[in-house]
Order: C-alpha cells, then structure tokens, then sequence
C-alpha cells in the first residue's frame, strides 16, 4: 500500500495535481473491514494532506464513533486524490485518471464493507446515479458489500432532513459490520 500511496503523491494523469498542497491518497488501518470512500479532498484535506478531516471529517467521525467504530479501525479514501478547483464536483475525466488507484486500494485492503458516501463516489463505484434511491442498501459485488449513504457534507447543507436519515443508515451499518 506504501508504495500506491506513493504513486499517488507523485501522480500527474491529470490537471488536478497542478492546484494541489497535498495529494491525500487515504489513511487508516491497512487491515480494516470497513473502507470508506468519499468523492475528493476539501480545503482542509488538501491542506494536511489526510482525508475527511475538515466539517464533514468531524461528522463522519461522530457518526462512525456513535456506532462504537474508531477511525483507526477503518480505511478512508476518496474517488479522486487532489482537490477539485473552488471543491467542484470532479469531472468525468479526472474521475478516469484516478479510478485505478482507488480500484487497487480497495485490491489491497479487501474490506468486507465499503462505505460509499455521496452520489459521485456512488456512480464512480458502483456505477448507480441516485443515492437518494440506494441510500442504506447492499450492494454486493465480487464478495464485497457497498453501502451507500449521504456524502456528510450534504447532511451538513440540509441538516434537518439528512442527519435523521444518515444516522438511520449508520445504524444499519452497525449491524452490518457487527455481523461480519
């Protein structure tokens, strides 16, 4: 994995690398059942270099802490490695110039569940559009469980009617990784 990550860091396959502080190919526990996956780094990610560790980090880490999981026990990665322009969505084509790297993370880690947070990660991933349709399912594919939910950055933007539904997702979660 070192080594990926180091590929990562120095990768120039598209024009994201050039805006960047910080590549953030992803942290966590080599060996954890749980992967999440985001759509890419915001100003904070870039700027330390680590994943989710701006507002929507913290949520995320409240969420996976009301569960009973630490953020040392799981894998965090994102569908790209740089930060998109003003935190737009990535484009289809930097989505492509990254896609291998993520494929390869999940190769090596071989989470039991993958945490899918968001509706670009999901169509990156899965190749489903509507996380609004999916949202808190299984999706199995090649022995491996994808879970999707809400990207905690849009539960950020709409509080009121996505923190209720993510923590209902979460629970679900919960059973699920307390069964494998």
């Amino acid at each position: 994995m070192k080594e990926l990550e180091n590929e990562i860091l120095s990768c120039k396959n598209c024009p994201l690398y050039a805006g960047k502080n910080h590549a953030v190919p992803g942290a966590g526990s080599y060996n954890a059942k749980l992967m999440i996956v985001g759509e890419g780094p915001g100003q904070e990610e870039d700027l330390q270099g680590k994943p989710f560790v701006g507002r929507a980090g913290k949520l995320l880490t409240q969420l996976l802490s009301e569960i009973g999981i630490s953020r040392g026990d799981v894998y965090i990665t994102n569908v790209v490695k740089c930060r998109p322009p003003n935190n737009r969505v990535p484009e289809e084509s930097e989505i492509q110039s990254c896609i291998g790297y993520l494929k390869r993370q999940i190769e090596i880690i071989n989470p039991k569940i993958v945490l899918i947070l968001g509706a670009t990660a999901l169509k990156a991933v899965v190749g489903e559009k509507s996380i609004t349709k999916v949202r808190g399912e299984e999706i199995e594919i090649e022995g491996i469980i994808y879970f999707p939910t809400f990207h905690p950055a849009a539960v950020l933007r709409d509080e009121k009617n996505k923190l209720p539904q993510i923590r209902e997702d979460f629970m679900k979660l919960k059973e699920l990784y307390n069964q494998i």
